[in-house]
């Protein structure tokens, strides 16, 4: 269920791009799409340390 909610909220960033005001804005489009990205790979390289420090 929440993977259909998810492809529903898929945002074309290049039409967020071509209609922005200003560069402020590309900047902050960017970084809003690869904040999650980010976050899951912080995420698995901690759970990977985590388990690693665990089995030692």
């Amino acid at each position: 269920m929440t993977l259909f909610i998810a492809l529903l909220q898929q945002v074309d960033i290049e039409e967020k791009i071509q209609n922005a005001p200003d560069k402020g804005y590309e900047i902050g489009v960017f970084i809003g799409s690869m904040l999650p990205f980010v976050i899951l790979v912080l995420l698995a390289y901690l759970m990977f340390r985590y388990n690693k420090k665990r089995k030692e």
